[in-house]
């Protein structure tokens, strides 16, 4: 009879042997299934959330930092799982209540103390935010966070809202796992003790596997910019519209992957059954698994995005998140092997302080970098990281020392009475006002929050307007061929059937405005355009003022320069050009030399053509700037305004929070840099 040997049957026989012996009764102090304290948890956690402070600073940074929420998924899954096994163990049942309420002493009261500061926050310096803060406060509370953003389209990557709660997301999704996993957990132990959970492991894999696999056949990769323009990245409930993308990444059902491979490893890989079986003598062989799986976790959280400038990355899609599970695991079967050199280096003393006040950190630093840079979408500049990591250091440890570790050691009233009674009469007058203060705060809080009004974001607010001050391709096409006036009715979004669909873009820096529709008269010189001005938000931001000037402009969100190679020959082709051409393209995404020259050729006979360059902190935007300076020739008919660096000029409180869109000062700034060279 053929027989196995080597490693893997060392793992077979070890799983088997730790399976069977957890099966009889435990003796006195043997429960097999209980869980030690394994620092290398921590320092995995450690790891794990400053990847995820990193990405949140600037994706540029760490473009996959993102993926250390994965690693806590999976870690969860398994400790969790750990839990309730050694809980039936030692017992003979699984105490539902008690296992809530324990969770509930480790989460609820670091939230609360967010939430509450949040909120003062916001009513005294942002009291505008009130109304758009409410959804988010109340979701968060209720732990639904994720359902409500894909609900309201509050995907992970938009910007320009001031959205200091987008990160509860991710708890959102583990404190559901906590709700439904122990009872899913309690009728298996029922029904087959911890004996059949070796054969349940294999099901929780395969359901994996099949929320991967769903994951990918969801995926609906290439541009998302709004329900009307690619309705295919999107689902139809009622009038709603869900970007698929939205709900690949938050909802709890598409992200259960890593928690199930945490929970099916749990019932596989005891610490303790692991150390009295062949697997105790094992630790280089499980080192050198953890170093595959630090590889892996490096290279998916170099090179793996949440968006790309052709869309959402199918690399994360499709099998990404399972990737980084399965080397979690890797890691995890390391750091929980007593004799390991991974359980050890990942037990250092800096890393075991970050990881057990990882979640702390992963609750304050968000909050703090919104303050900061006040909207999402901007990068943190190096100060302005160092700034937020020494302030969420100093609140995660006060937050860990005086509210955290003594509510979930049941020692907070305790305390608290002891410090009432030592206290000198002053300092406990003082404590007495602040309590005091605090209620009231709170109360005027909950008041203010509830009778706010919910309020577009100034760039959006600006976009709509500038709308109205636009010419479509329609307009543009119907005064070449008819002359005079056209009117007609003006998206805000165009429909799909307006421009070509081309893959190779990203979205405009701004968050995409519901597509409304006004009747607005474009009136139009007979025969080609003059003064045509042909841009992306920026320049719509300052249509208004543009249109006032007498220029005709051809602006709209989220356009990219790939999308108008196209329609300039269409613009070409119709006689539309005349003297003067104004084109601003570049801000939301690279272009390549050969995009340019396509984009330009159509305009070789037009004796004036005016480009501003890029002024966006993006990764693309020094090459597109290069590209375009490069044009800027003696002879030439192309004529460059550096806009990057003459912004930096303008009088006045010129751009939205943001930094790239323009304010009232902004748009007046930007319409006189292009009136030096036409005149008006």
């Amino acid at each position: 009879m053929n027989t196995e040997s080597g490693p893997r049957a060392a793992i077979l026989v070890g799983m088997a042997e730790a399976t069977l012996i957890d099966s009889r009764v435990p003796r006195q102090g043997q429960q097999l299934s209980a869980v030690p304290y394994l620092p290398g948890l921590d320092g995995m956690r450690a790891i794990a959330v400053v990847a995820v402070m990193v990405y949140h600073a600037s994706s540029s940074w760490l473009a996959g930092g993102f993926l250390g929420v994965e690693v806590f998924f999976v870690i969860s899954g398994y400790l969790i799982t750990l839990l309730l096994m050694a809980e039936r163990e030692q017992s003979g049942r699984v105490d539902l209540v008690g296992f809530w309420v324990r969770r509930a002493r480790r989460l609820l009261p670091a939230l609360f103390v967010m939430l509450f500061l949040l909120l003062s926050y916001t009513m005294v310096f942002r009291s505008a935010e009130l109304g758009n803060l409410r959804g988010d406060l109340v979701s968060a509370l209720l732990y639904g966070a994720n359902w409500y953003q894909i609900w309201v389209g509050q995907g992970y990557t938009s910007v320009n809202d001031f959205v200091p709660l987008r990160h509860l997301w991710s708890l959102a999704v583990e404190e559901q796992f906590y709700l439904v996993w122990p009872l899913a957990m309690m009728l298996m132990l029922r029904r087959g003790g911890t004996r059949r959970l070796a054969m349940t492991a294999r099901w929780l894999i395969i359901a994996a596997l099949a929320v991967t696999i769903a994951t990918a056949l969801l995926f609906q990769g290439g541009r998302v910019i709004d329900c009307q323009t690619t309705p295919g990245a999107y689902w139809t409930i009622g009038e709603r519209c869900i970007a698929k993308s939205d709900f690949l990444y938050l909802s709890t059902i598409t992200r259960s992957s890593g928690l199930l491979l945490g929970a099916a490893f749990a019932m596989l890989w005891r610490p303790r059954a692991i150390m009295r079986g062949p697997l105790r003598d094992r630790a280089r062989m499980l080192d050198v698994a953890a170093l595959i799986g630090v590889i892996i976790l490096g290279l998916q959280m170099w090179f793996v995005h949440v968006s790309t400038p052709s869309g959402p990355d199918a690399l994360l899609f499709r099998g990404g998140f399972f990737l980084t599970g399965i080397a979690t695991l890797l890691v995890i079967a390391a750091v929980t092997h007593r004799y390991t050199l991974t359980s050890q280096v990942l037990a250092v003393r800096p890393l075991l302080w970050v990881g057990t006040r990882s979640y702390g950190l992963y609750l304050y630093h968000w909050p703090i970098y919104q303050i900061i840079r006040e909207v999402a979408g901007n990068s943190l500049t190096l100060p302005e990281f160092v700034v937020a990591m020494v302030l969420t250091g100093v609140i995660t440890e006060l937050s860990y020392r005086l509210v955290e570790t003594p509510i979930r050691r049941r020692e907070f009233m305790a305390r608290w009475s002891d410090l009432r009674y030592r206290a000198a009469p002053p300092l406990f007058l003082s404590m007495r006002l602040v309590s005091i203060a605090a209620i009231l705060l709170l109360s005027v809080g909950i008041i203010r929050l509830g009778l706010a009004d919910v309020q577009a974001n100034a760039v959006a607010v600006s976009l709509e307007e500038g709308a109205d001050s636009t010419a479509s391709l329609d307009d543009l096409l119907g005064s070449s061929a008819a002359g005079g006036e056209a009117t007609a009715p003006q998206p805000t979004t165009p429909p799909a059937t307006t421009l070509p669909s081309v893959p190779g873009v990203v979205p405009d820096s701004t968050t995409t405005t519901s597509s409304t529709t006004t009747t607005t008269t474009t009136t139009l010189p007979s025969g080609p355009v003059n003064f045509l001005a042909i841009g992306d938000s920026v320049m719509l931001g300052a249509a208004g003022v543009l249109s006032e000037r007498g220029y005709t402009v051809f602006a709209e969100q989220n356009r990219q320069m790939i999308d108008m190679v196209p329609v300039m020959g269409q613009l070409a082709e119709a006689g539309v050009f005349d003297n003067v051409v104004i084109i601003h393209l570049g801000t939301n995404g690279p272009f390549e030399k050969e995009t340019l020259d396509a984009l330009l050729a159509p305009l070789s006979n037009v004796p004036n053509v005016i480009m501003l360059n890029v002024r966006a902190n993006r990764p693309w935007t020094a090459n597109n700037n290069a590209l375009l300076a490069a044009r800027d020739t003696p002879g030439d008919n192309i004529i460059l305004i550096d806009w990057s660096s003459l912004s930096n000029t303008c009088p006045g409180n010129c751009f939205a929070s943001d930094g790239i869109h323009l304010s009232s000062d902004g748009q007046r700034y930007y319409a006189d840099l292009i009136g030096d060279l036409t005149g008006r």
